[in-house]
């Protein structure tokens, strides 16, 4: 066997144990979900939206389409939307985005909106504007998990664990919480406050602690 085959082998190797033991970690930017209700407002009534990128979520993706966020105390341009639609509109920010927003944004896992701040969004192509009243959030530190890969390490759904995640600056997150389906890839999400402060690259990785 020459020396290139074995060094393919040993990078097959290394790739294999680093799923077995690491998972993926994901960073994710300001974004909102719209109501096929909202998005008709802002688009144009029956507007369909129109994926260009999808995300690593089974049936998830990223659109063309950008809206302007806008609080008390300032505005927020070229916020994507995430399809599909959903049945209530929903924003979800970091808290250094919520400064500048002038919103006080409550930590929440997406989906749980009750007695959280709205917001006004606008489609700065036309103009035309909706104000929610709620949805405003700060999306909680959050793992999700393939009930084969949740039975290998150990958790369920609903617990809160600890990962390390291995960017330039190592960080152990606490708190994170475990949703477990067979619709998920699984991966872990942290927000890009999360992602600054552990140094994240898109090829950092993280290990379940607990």
């Amino acid at each position: 066997m020459n020396t290139c085959n074995m060094e393919v082998i040993i990078e097959n190797v290394i790739r294999e144990l680093r799923s077995k033991v690491f998972v993926m970690v994901e960073a994710s930017g300001r974004h909102i979900h719209l109501s096929q209700s909202d998005l008709d407002t802002l688009f144009g009534n029956g507007y369909q939206l129109t994926p260009i990128k999808d995300l690593s979520q089974p049936g998830q993706f990223a659109c063309d389409e950008r809206v302007t966020i806008t609080g008390p105390r300032g505005s927020l341009q070229n916020v994507v939307i995430l399809g599909p639609t959903r049945p209530s509109s929903q924003v979800e920010i970091s808290l250094t985005d919520g400064l500048v927003l002038g919103v006080k944004a409550p930590v929440r896992l997406s989906g749980d909106i009750d007695n959280t701040p709205g917001i006004t969004i606008t489609n700065p192509k036309n103009g035309k504007s909706i104000t929610i009243d709620k949805g405003v959030i700060v999306a909680k530190r959050h793992i999700h998990i393939t009930p084969e890969d949740a039975k290998r390490f150990g958790v369920s759904n609903g617990q809160s664990i600890k990962v390390k995640v291995f960017g330039d600056r190592p960080v152990i997150f606490e708190d994170l919480d475990v949703r477990v389906s067979e619709k998920f890839k699984t991966a872990v999400h942290i927000d890009y406050d999360e992602a600054n402060a552990c140094g994240y690259t898109k090829k950092s990785m993280g290990l379940i602690l607990s």
